[in-house]
């Protein structure tokens, strides 16, 4: 029990301790800096969307009004089988460089982006959702690194802003959102990044591999392989999108079941990801993503030893993961306003990573991904 319980506590330490302090020490004592020329190269921006009447005319005229020459720059839109306007929506556009290809019925993001990557002219692609916003030069930012041979991928940063109702999870998520990101430009810094911003990444089209239909996290799988082809996935601060974050604490829980249960499915899709030899961050593999998976059967098992095992360093530790774990529920109280609130906010976001982890396990193995790739 003794074993069970410090082997538990390091895994956690380290997985949300220890790893964030290696990594961003190594990226400010070891920088592999990267240099940006402002090119002007042909892109296609590609989008996969299902009932977005909503948002897809603003999406593409956002992109329109990007700080790019816009004979360089080409939009395919894929409507995965909409059955409302959005299809016709998006070819009002189709003067302005915008190509539209409707799918009869929907096929799925993963299969849609296989056609509109296939569909696209131009040697970058960049990956696009409905609904975020790009900053002005966030084309022209990703690109500005593709000159260097050795770089496959450019993510960019999201933004998360409240909207008018602030959700009850935004700030929990702010937090969460700012640590994730100081790992990835670490790691960028390093290296590649493990994975990309789902919302605005870049790629060489020639390095795509068509993604198996039922693909959960595209913006995992499609930088990872670039990655285990021998290029680079780096991080540019500069290309933002923008978006709202989740307004309430379910939808924000199902957003990560799915992007846990995605990376479980990731690596039964590509097991290369396990093996030191094909993948020259595998250390930044297992400890950013597969220690996190294990994390919530440490906590338990560290809660559990603690409370059978005898002496006071033992009761010490049970009283204060009982406090900590009680912190989070004040979260949900109207203490939440209180001077100590972000407290409260760290420990309910660890909570809620941990048990989304726990029923994205689920989620793989029942084979219900289909069922957590929806709208949220």
């Amino acid at each position: 029990m003794k074993v069970l319980f410090y082997v538990s506590i390091a895994v956690i330490v380290y997985a949300y301790l220890l790893y964030p302090a290696i990594i961003v020490a190594w990226a400010r004592l070891r920088p592999r800096r990267i240099e940006k020329r402002y090119r002007q190269v042909p892109v296609s921006v590609v989008i996969a969307a299902r009932n977005e009447e909503s948002n897809i005319s603003a999406r593409i005229e956002n992109l329109l009004a990007q700080e790019y020459p816009h004979a360089l720059l080409e939009v395919v839109v894929v409507s995965d089988g909409s059955a409302d306007r959005t299809a016709e929506l998006a070819r009002q556009f189709a003067n302005r460089g915008v190509n539209v290809i409707e799918c009869s019925s929907p096929v799925g993001k993963a299969a849609a982006l296989n056609i509109g990557v296939a569909s696209a002219s131009h040697g970058i692609v960049v990956f696009a959702d409905a609904r975020q916003r790009f900053s002005s030069n966030a084309i022209a930012e990703l690109v500005s690194v593709f000159h260097d041979e050795s770089v496959g991928a450019v993510s960019g940063e999201l933004i998360l802003v409240a909207g008018e109702d602030v959700g009850e999870v935004h700030e929990g998520v702010g937090l969460y959102w700012r640590y994730e990101k100081l790992i990835r430009r670490s790691e960028s810094a390093v290296a590649s990044v493990v994975g990309a911003t789902g919302s605005i990444y870049a790629v060489r089209r020639r390095l795509y591999q068509p993604l198996e239909p039922n693909t959960l996290l595209d913006d995992f799988l499609v930088p990872m392989r670039i990655v285990l082809q021998g290029y680079r996935v780096v991080f540019i601060r500069a290309a933002r999108a923008f978006d709202l974050s989740s307004q309430t604490a379910k939808r924000e829980f199902a957003r990560k079941v799915r992007t846990l249960a995605g990376n479980f499915q990731a690596v039964a899709m590509e097991p290369r990801l396990l093996s030191a030899r094909a993948n020259p961050v595998m250390f930044q593999f297992v400890s950013h993503k597969l220690m996190r998976l294990v994390v919530p059967y440490c906590c338990v098992a560290a809660l559990l030893t603690s409370a059978f095992l005898p002496g006071p360093l033992y009761a010490a530790a049970f009283a204060l993961q009982m406090m900590f774990y009680a912190l989070g529920i004040l979260n949900l109280t109207p203490l939440r306003n209180s001077p100590v609130a972000t407290l409260f906010r760290i420990s309910w976001t660890f909570i809620v990573l941990n048990a989304a982890a726990v029923m994205g396990l689920w989620v793989f193995l029942t084979g219900q991904e289909r069922m957590v790739w929806r709208k949220t």
